[in-house]
């Protein structure tokens, strides 16, 4: 399994989407008109291999925006999972209680989106692109970012998410239940996936739940940081903070 997509949730969606832009070089890959069905606008971005999706309620029904009242405004959102068979994920989670809460089964996708409250206030997806014998591969279509989302991949000197942060109040026991609900290694307060990871820290906000940083690898860690500061957006050591997400950028090969 591999942490594949990052959503964030956002008043206003244009904003966020200049920020990530400005500071990373991000282009907008897909507008899904499908998560109208969930009362949402959105833009999905390539990062290296991974994907940062930004969503908007559109309607007062909408469960995100729920959510964003509950968070005290933007704030980091969903983590999808690809794994080589999402049907059967499904079916073992279900079997240990875990509330499903939406469904696709098609040819070329399928996906299980998992209740928040039984993942420390986080909305968590497993998903399966095709057969699923290239869940590993960045090469291979990802239908959440449209036919054409290599047209907009990120700049060479972005490689890619490296894992999620999450608060909670407990994070080792949020890390052991995360690592058997998603067949991961745990390492103290983190989980360790095939590609990727989430750690678990202690409250940050009144809320006490939800995403709160990731983790981008990059060429240069100065550029980014530069271009946050010269943008005016709160940077903090090597970490810009976004959508109320704080992102932290680490250099790699």
């Amino acid at each position: 399994m591999r942490l594949r997509q990052v959503a964030f949730v956002a008043e206003k969606l244009e904003p966020v989407v200049d920020a990530l832009g400005t500071v990373f070089g991000l282009r907008v890959a897909y507008r899904d008109p499908a998560v109208a069905v969930y009362g949402l606008v959105n833009a999905v971005m390539p990062v290296g291999g991974e994907f940062l999706e930004v969503v908007q309620p559109v309607r007062d029904d909408a469960s995100a925006l729920r959510y964003l009242r509950r968070r005290g405004g933007d704030a980091g959102y969903m983590l999808i999972f690809q794994a080589p068979d999402a049907l059967a994920q499904r079916a073992r989670l279900a079997a240990a209680g875990v509330r499903l809460i939406a469904e696709v089964q098609r040819p070329e996708y399928s996906f299980t989106h998992f209740h928040p409250g039984d993942f420390n206030g986080v909305l968590t997806s497993i998903d399966t692109e095709g057969g699923g014998t290239g869940w590993l591969s960045n090469d291979r279509p990802w239908p959440p970012a449209g036919r054409d989302w290599k047209a907009a991949s990120a700049p060479a000197d972005v490689l890619g998410i490296l894992g999620a942060t999450v608060q909670t109040k407990a994070p080792e026991k949020a890390a052991a239940h995360w690592a058997e609900m998603f067949q991961a290694r745990q390492d103290g307060a983190r989980i360790v996936t095939d590609r990727g990871f989430v750690e678990f820290v202690p409250p940050r906000d009144a809320d006490g739940t939800g995403v709160v940083g990731l983790e981008i690898a990059v060429r240069d860690s100065s550029a980014p940081l530069a271009r946050a500061r010269a943008a005016g957006l709160p940077v903090a050591g090597d970490a810009v903070t976004i959508c109320g997400v704080s992102l932290t950028v680490r250099e790699s090969a």
